[in-house]
């Protein structure tokens, strides 16, 4: 079984920064993709930022120049910088790791006041 500890959520003012950690643990094989994905009530679930293995990077046009993700591979640990948050932001964020199984964190909440 494999086991994701997500932590880093909370509520914030418009332009200020959260970071999200998610560390992955138990019978891992080899984590090839991580990343990080967000829902809103009614809506589908959205990549918001993906990491391969090489460190290969990919974002949302929606997040592109505030949000960064990075890994430590040594720690099977994800993680999302997010910079001068918005409104918009507020989501269920679920870490996201491929080994290739697929699997999902149980969601932090991230809630953006203006």
């Amino acid at each position: 079984q494999v086991q994701l500890v997500e932590s880093g959520g909370g509520s914030v003012q418009s332009g200020e920064s959260l970071r999200l950690s998610c560390a992955a643990s138990g019978n891992i094989f080899r984590i090839n993709t991580m990343g990080w994905y967000r829902q809103t009530p009614g809506t589908q679930r959205e990549l918001v930022a993906t990491i391969t293995s090489g460190g290969i990077t990919n974002y949302a046009n929606s997040v592109k120049g505030r949000f960064t993700i990075s890994r430590d591979n040594a720690k099977n640990t994800v993680y999302l910088q997010m910079n001068s948050l918005q409104p918009e932001d507020t989501a269920v964020y679920y870490c996201n790791v491929r080994d290739p199984r697929i699997f999902w964190g149980q969601g932090t909440q991230v809630t953006v006041s203006s």
